[in-house]
C-alpha cells in the first residue's frame, strides 16, 4: 500500500472574508489538511478550524505563531499582507508558504508600476499617464476626451478607480486623491487612461514562475447598483464560466496576456508565483488589460471553488515545488454564481452588530454537507455573540449555487436568499443578467 501522506497543518493569512472561508472550505475536503488556522476569520471559518488574535499585517507574529505551532504550510492570500512581504519574510524564517514575492506582487499593489510593466512588455491595454503633480495631472486631463478613468496608484480595497464623465469631475476626483489623499498614501501617485468599453471579465491562473494552467472565465459585478450603477464595491457577485467566452477567445487571452506577463515577470527577475488575476475588458480591438491583481478574486473565489474537481492542496504544493505542470486540474461540467449580500449603506459607512438569520443546513460548513440543494453560504463580515450570528463588515455573506447551467444556478442562489435576513440587507438582483440576455 501507498504511504499515507501527512496531514498538514496550515496558516491562512488573509482578510477575513469570504475568499477566506471559501479556500478553508476547499481545503478542509482534502484528505491532507489537518488543522487549520485563520488570520483574519470570521464566523464561517471559525467553523472550519481556529480563528487568531492576529492581524493579517502582523508579520512578525504570525512567524512567531507559525514557528511555535510547527505550521506545515502558509497561505498568503490577501492583498495587504503580498504587498508588505509577508511570503518575503515567512521564506527567510525557513517557512513553507505560498503565494507571490513582494516584488511580484507588485503587479498589484503598484498600478503605476503594473501599467509600466505592460507598456514595456507592449501588453494590451488603455492608453494612460502616470502623474504625482496635481496641476500636471489636471492640464492632462483637460485636453482628454471624456469619460476618462482615474486610479489611485496603491491599494484602496476595491474603490480607487473613479470612471469621470467630465473634466469637472475628473479634477474633483484628483483633487480628492491627491490633495485632499481621501485613499491615504495608496493615492500619491495616480494612473489616468482611457475609458474602454465592452464586457469586463476576471481571469485566474496558478502559477510556480515557470508553469501555469489557467481557471474557466468568470465575471464580477463591481458597481452597487443593479444595472452596473453606483459605486465600486469590492464585488456584489460573480458567475463562471462565462458561455460568451470562447474557446478562441481564452486561447488569446493565454497567448497575448497570460503567458507573456508571466515570462515578462521572470524575465525582469520577479517570477510569479500563486495565483495572477487579470481583469480584462473584451474590447472590440480584443481582451485588454484593466488592472493585475496578485491573489484570488474575492468573491470569484468563492464561484470557483465550487467548481474546482481537484484537490487544492495539491495544486499548491505543486505550485510551491515548481511543478504544476505534473498536476491536472480539473473543474466541473457545471455553472456556478455567487451573489453578495451587503451592509445597508456599504460601499459607504455601514452598521455592524445586525443578527443575521441563516438556516443551518445553508452554511457551508462542514464540507461535505454541500449546503442546501446545491447551495453554500459563505461567511464573509460576520461573527459570533454569544448568542447570535451578527454582521461584522460591508459584505456580509456569498450565497453560492451550482447548476446545469447559469440559469439553474442562479435560480436556486435567488431562492436561498429569500431564507436569509438581517436588517439592512443589500443585494443585486441582476447577478448574470446581462450574461443570459446575450444568448
Amino acid at each position: 500500500m501507498p504511504k499515507e501522506k501527512k496531514r498538514q497543518k496550515i496558516l491562512m493569512i488573509g482578510a477575513g472574508g469570504g475568499r477566506e472561508h471559501a479556500l478553508g472550505w476547499k481545503i478542509s475536503q482534502s484528505p491532507r489538511a489537518g488543522e487549520l488556522f485563520f488570520a483574519r476569520g470570521n464566523a464561517g471559518t471559525a467553523q472550519l478550524g481556529i480563528n487568531l488574535d492576529i492581524k493579517e499585517t502582523e508579520t512578525l507574529k504570525l512567524i512567531e505563531f507559525a514557528k511555535k505551532e510547527q505550521i506545515d504550510l502558509t497561505l498568503v492570500v490577501a492583498d495587504d499582507p503580498l504587498a508588505l512581504g509577508t511570503v518575503d519574510e515567512f521564506r527567510r524564517a525557513g517557512l513553507r508558504v505560498w503565494g507571490p514575492t513582494k516584488a511580484a506582487a507588485k503587479l498589484e499593489w503598484s498600478k503605476a508600476f503594473s501599467k509600466d510593466f505592460m507598456r514595456h512588455h507592449n501588453l494590451p491595454t488603455a492608453k494612460f499617464e502616470i502623474f504625482t503633480d496635481f496641476d500636471k495631472a489636471k492640464k492632462y486631463v483637460s485636453e482628454q476626451a471624456m469619460p476618462i478613468v482615474i486610479k489611485a496608484s496603491g491599494l484602496a480595497q476595491g474603490k480607487g478607480v473613479v470612471i469621470c464623465g467630465s473634466k469637472a469631475s475628473a479634477e474633483k476626483t484628483l483633487e480628492d486623491i491627491l490633495v485632499r489623499k481621501v485613499f491615504g498614501e495608496s493615492g500619491n501617485e495616480v494612473v489616468i487612461e482611457e475609458f474602454l468599453t465592452g464586457p469586463e471579465i476576471s481571469i485566474h491562473a496558478f502559477s510556480d514562475g515557470k508553469n501555469y494552467k489557467i481557471f474557466p472565465s468568470s465575471q464580477d459585478h463591481k458597481k452597487i447598483g443593479e444595472g452596473d450603477t453606483g459605486l465600486n464595491t469590492g464585488g456584489m457577485g460573480t458567475i463562471a464560466p462565462l458561455p460568451f467566452v470562447t474557446a478562441d477567445i481564452m486561447n488569446k487571452i493565454e497567448k497575448e496576456i497570460v503567458a507573456p506577463t508571466l515570462k515578462g515577470m521572470a524575465d525582469d527577475g520577479a517570477p510569479f508565483e500563486g495565483v495572477l488575476y487579470p481583469g480584462l475588458m473584451l474590447t472590440k480591438d480584443g481582451p485588454k488589460i484593466l488592472e493585475y491583481n496578485a491573489r484570488f478574486g474575492d468573491p470569484e473565489t468563492q464561484t470557483y471553488m465550487r467548481l474546482l474537481d481537484s484537490d487544492l492542496l495539491d495544486i499548491i504544493d505543486a505550485t510551491i515545488d515548481k511543478k504544476l505542470n505534473e498536476v491536472e486540474i480539473k473543474w466541473k461540467k457545471m455553472s456556478a454564481c455567487t451573489v453578495m449580500l451587503a451592509s445597508k449603506g456599504y460601499p459607504g459607512n455601514y452598521e455592524k452588530g445586525k443578527v443575521i438569520n441563516l438556516p443551518p443546513r445553508l452554511s457551508g460548513t462542514p464540507p461535505q454537507q454541500g449546503g442546501e440543494g446545491n447551495v453554500v453560504v459563505f461567511h464573509s463580515g460576520t461573527k459570533m455573540t454569544r448568542q447570535d450570528l451578527v454582521t461584522n463588515g460591508g459584505r456580509v455573506l456569498g450565497v453560492s449555487a451550482t447548476g446545469s447551467d447559469l440559469t439553474e444556478a442562479l435560480a436556486k442562489a435567488y431562492k436561498a436568499i429569500d431564507k436569509i435576513s438581517f436588517d439592512g440587507m443589500q443585494y443585486r438582483k441582476d447577478i448574470g443578467k446581462s450574461t443570459l440576455e446575450q444568448g
